[in-house]
């Protein structure tokens, strides 16, 4: 989805799966901390203008993510890519170009996902093992394709309403309502969400959850490893 078209610190994981990247153990929070649950992070559309700030707050922070790139903006940008992935973060497919694929063939829904397996890859960012459907539109066509190229499908629990012009607080009090494995929406560009992040950590941490990564097994947000 998006408007243009549509804590205590998490503990430290030496090495973090990001498709086939190892990130080093740098590029994480070094302090660790007992988290009560965690919560899944996602940033859609990237990587774009607002995507270093975006990871310069989220590791100020001690928070990850999964970034889910359309593969134009992956191709145009392999150094985001590689900046996401050295942030800590995970990355994940959100399709080539953003169409409702459920309006699309079967060939379409394909090309819109290999190709952006493979910019992703070339990019650095790994091999994605999560695909986000653009605007969470999926039906039998987009699971078959998915499943051809090993993806879990991950909608949300959540939507910030980010994508829909929500303010700050909107978006810190969406995050305040996700419980133990929940995931939330939000996007790479909006400068509110960026403007949430200190405060998106102070609710979580007060919630006494970390931010995790979702497993490619239940789609659910669990800690890192």
């Amino acid at each position: 989805m998006r408007a243009r078209a549509h804590l205590p610190l998490m503990a430290a994981a030496a090495l973090a799966a990001a498709g086939t990247l190892t990130v080093p153990a740098s590029a994480v929070p070094a302090q660790a901390a007992a988290c009560s649950g965690y919560v899944g992070l996602t940033f859609d559309d990237g990587p774009g203008s607002g995507t270093t700030t975006l990871l310069n707050s989220l590791k100020q922070y001690g928070l990850r993510a999964t970034m889910f790139n359309e593969g134009q903006y992956a191709a145009a940008n392999p150094a985001l890519v590689r900046a996401q992935v050295s942030a800590g973060m995970w990355v994940g497919n959100h399709s080539y170009t953003h169409p409702h694929l459920t309006q699309q063939s079967q060939a379409t829904v394909d090309s819109e996902i290999s190709r952006t397996q493979q910019a992703i890859a070339n990019a650095g960012g790994g091999t994605p093992k999560l695909f986000r459907p653009p605007y969470g539109e999926t039906n039998a066509t987009v699971k078959a394709v998915e499943a051809r190229y090993g993806l879990t499908e991950i909608i949300w629990n959540v939507d910030s309403q980010d994508w829909n012009n929500a303010s700050t607080d909107a978006i810190v009090a969406a995050v305040g309502r996700l419980t133990n494995g929940q995931v939330i929406l939000m996007h790479d560009w909006p400068a509110n969400t960026r403007a949430a992040i200190p405060r998106i950590a102070q609710t979580l941490a007060a919630k006494g959850l970390c931010s995790g990564m979702i497993s490619p097994q239940t789609g659910r947000a669990v800690a890192p490893g």
